[in-house]
Formats: structure tokens, C-alpha cells, sequence
């Protein structure tokens, strides 16, 4: 029997102009299928015009700037239907969607389809809802105690998966889904007894208290910066509306 690392998954990463889920907007994303682990994968991509100005910071992290965009980009509402159509795809065939640091992206995409669709994601997953395996979370949980960062270019290099254009929705999608079949084969008798719904339950768990952790760190350090521990989706906002 195929262990779920290594069968059907798929992977979901957007760019943005900035890291504020509540408003910053996307600018780029896309979706990757990959039926079993080495078999070339299918690939969606979307490039969008946010409608606002893109940040220099965040043009320097993605490279698509403000002419490119109204160039090149689509309006973003035919775009975040088509995006939350694929993602309720992969939901209806029981495909497990990878998202590295599911918290910001899922998000960010909620609060794009509440501002050009006046509807929440979970509109779209009323039948069939997610099952999202998140690379930042399963690492952390399962290898604790290392230390260093946990960003997908520090995870591809710990876990030996190639990175090919940093910051491409994509590139970065691809990794992401890369990261977690090597995540799965390193930690296998810990996870092959575990189906997706059980683990995507789990990381909620995990993920909560990883955040109460590095909120009681911030607290020792002296900073107010606050840790949202909900997992995938952060709770709705009324200004996200």
C-alpha cells in the first residue's frame, strides 16, 4: 500500500505585496498536481493585477513590478474564482493540498474572495474541505530541537530538495510538495499509520502550540509582536471584509 507521502498530492503558493493577510493583495500564484512522487507534475499559474501599487520591498522578493503586472495581469476576481475552483478540485478528490505556512497564504486568499467575490473560501469547500499538510509545521513538530531557521529555502536545503526560482509561486509550490514527501520518508514510522484527515487535525494541535511557544519567547525577549495560533486559516476580520 502507497503511504500518503508518496501518492497524490498537490500544492498551492501565492506572492503578494506584502505580509499582511488582512490587506496586503496577490499578485501571483499557483497550484501543482503531482499524482505520485516522481512523475511530472501539473502545473496552474495566475498573475494578477492587485488593482494597488506593489511595494519596492516586495518587488525586490518576487521581481514583478507595477508595469508588469497592469501589463501582464488579470483582474483579480475572475482570477480568486478560477484559484478557490481549483483548490475545491483537489478537496472533491480527496488530493491532500501542501502550503507552507498555510496560516498566511490560505489567509490571504480568503480575504482576496471576501473583497472581489464577497464570499469566504470556505464557500467553496462546503462539501469537501481541505486537507492541508503545511512542511513548516510537520518540521517543527517532528525535529524540534534543531536549530536555525525554518523558511522553504532552509527546509529545501536540510531535506535535500532542489529550489529553482525562489519566490515563484510555482518554483516555490513545487519545493513545498518536494519538502513534504522527503519530510514523510525521514519520519516514516512516525507518520506512514497516519491518513491526511488525521494529520491535517494533528498539525491544528501542533501548530497551536508552536505558536503559544514562540508567543512565551517573544513575552521573555520583551516584545509585544503577538502569534495567531489558529491553523490553516486565520479567524475572519470584520475590516477583511
Amino acid at each position: 500500500m502507497t503511504c500518503w507521502y508518496e501518492g497524490p498530492l498537490a500544492a498551492f503558493d501565492t506572492e503578494t505585496t506584502g505580509v499582511d493577510v488582512e490587506t496586503d493583495r496577490i499578485v501571483s500564484a499557483a497550484v501543482v498536481v503531482q499524482d505520485a512522487a516522481g512523475t511530472r507534475p501539473r502545473v496552474s499559474r495566475w498573475l494578477v493585477n492587485p488593482g494597488v501599487p506593489v511595494p519596492a520591498g516586495a518587488t525586490a522578493v518576487h521581481g514583478l513590478t507595477d508595469e508588469h503586472l497592469q501589463r501582464n495581469g488579470r483582474w483579480p476576481a475572475p482570477v480568486m474564482f478560477e484559484i478557490a475552483e481549483t483548490l475545491a478540485e483537489q478537496a472533491a478528490a480527496g488530493r491532500p493540498l501542501v502550503v507552507m505556512n498555510a496560516p498566511f497564504d490560505l489567509t490571504v486568499l480568503d480575504r482576496e474572495l471576501r473583497r472581489h467575490r464577497a464570499s469566504p473560501l470556505d464557500r467553496w469547500l462546503d462539501s469537501s474541505p481541505l486537507l492541508v499538510l503545511d512542511p513548516r509545521v510537520l518540521d517543527k513538530h517532528l525535529d524540534r530541537y534543531r536549530k536555525g531557521r525554518r523558511t522553504l529555502t532552509d527546509l529545501c536545503e536540510h531535506y535535500g530538495v532542489t529550489l529553482d526560482g525562489a519566490h515563484d509561486a510555482a518554483a516555490d509550490a513545487q519545493a513545498a510538495l518536494d519538502v513534504v514527501r522527503a519530510v514523510g520518508r525521514r519520519f516514516a514510522a512516525r507518520l506512514e499509520r497516519l491518513e491526511p484527515p488525521e494529520l491535517h487535525s494533528l498539525q491544528a494541535v501542533w501548530h497551536a502550540a508552536q505558536a503559544r511557544g514562540l508567543q512565551a519567547w517573544f513575552a521573555r525577549s520583551g516584545s509585544e509582536e503577538s502569534v495567531d495560533p489558529a491553523w490553516p486559516l486565520r479567524p475572519d476580520l470584520p475590516a477583511a471584509a
